[in-house]
């Protein structure tokens, strides 16, 4: 079963639009601008990401982001040996994660989600109005987990992202929770996708040293540019317990690389 992605009209600032429509390159990072949604808006629409909201402001501050848009992705991996993150609520936590880092960096307050396995398992968005409890329904709803397959997800981000008109870079959070089902295939893509505006930030659950993660440890140090134009990809491990990750730990971690990709980028062309 497909989940399309909701279609939405571009609105005012803080109303679902298109991913990341605003400012594009060294323009959209400017000091005197604040978060992409207001905190007003937060508390009114979505008071239990006010937290996250606040805590992913203080990471983009802390990383020279400050004022930067972006637009956010999350990919979420349904192969059969995430089911306990699902169950407990792990997944969900990410989500919101996702959303409160969103709501500072691209105004529509929308994070299209893929969830993938063998295939595209299906598409949504979670969005200010619409994210709690969202993710484990949306899941159930989805039937068969299957292998791990990185690159059709891959696919399906790039494909939405260039469908959508955006002019701001894009910021993927891609989780999983082992190595791909395809390895040359998802090489391939990340290798091809370093020419478009897209960083590729990958999160593992589970055993940290596992040889399940070698690679993307792999993929995180693919040579520049005998294997790609940029350096688009990050990678930590959230250990087998995510959910007991602070929220100030998952950030850091996940804009640790972000930085010097938009400076590559840039210089590469690839930002304007």
């Amino acid at each position: 079963m497909a989940i399309d992605y909701v279609k939405r009209t571009p609105g005012q600032s803080g109303q679902p639009g298109r991913p990341g429509q605003h400012a594009a390159g060294p323009a959209a990072h400017s000091a005197g601008r604040g978060p992409a949604v207001d905190l007003r808006k937060v508390t009114a629409r979505a008071p239990g990401l006010v937290n996250l909201y606040k805590t992913a402001r203080r990471s983009l501050e802390s990383a020279g982001l400050e004022g930067r848009r972006a637009a956010v992705y999350l990919v979420l991996d349904r192969s059969g040996s995430m089911r306990p993150y699902y169950k407990d609520g792990t997944v969900q936590h990410l989500a919101e994660q996702a959303l409160g880092l969103s709501a500072n960096l691209d105004d529509d307050g929308v994070v299209p989600v893929v969830f993938f396995s063998t295939e595209v398992d299906g598409t949504a968005e979670i969005g200010l109005d619409a994210y709690e409890d969202r993710i484990g329904t949306l899941h159930d709803s989805l039937g068969h987990m299957g292998r791990t397959n990185y690159h059709v997800a891959m696919q399906a981000v790039i494909d939405h992202y260039t469908a959508s008109g955006a002019t701001d870079p894009g910021l993927v959070i891609f989780q999983t929770d082992g190595g791909p089902t395809s390895r040359a295939a998802a090489e391939h893509v990340l290798c091809t996708a370093a020419r478009l505006p897209l960083f590729w930030q990958f999160v593992g659950f589970g055993d940290p040293d596992s040889k399940q993660f070698d690679f993307l440890r792999m993929l995180d140090d693919l040579p520049v540019p005998a294997k790609r134009m940029v350096d688009n990809a990050g990678f930590f491990p959230a250990g087998p317990a995510p959910l007991t990750l602070s929220d100030d730990a998952l950030y850091q971690s996940l804009l640790s690389e972000f930085p010097s990709w938009l400076t590559a980028a840039r210089q590469a062309g690839i930002l304007g």
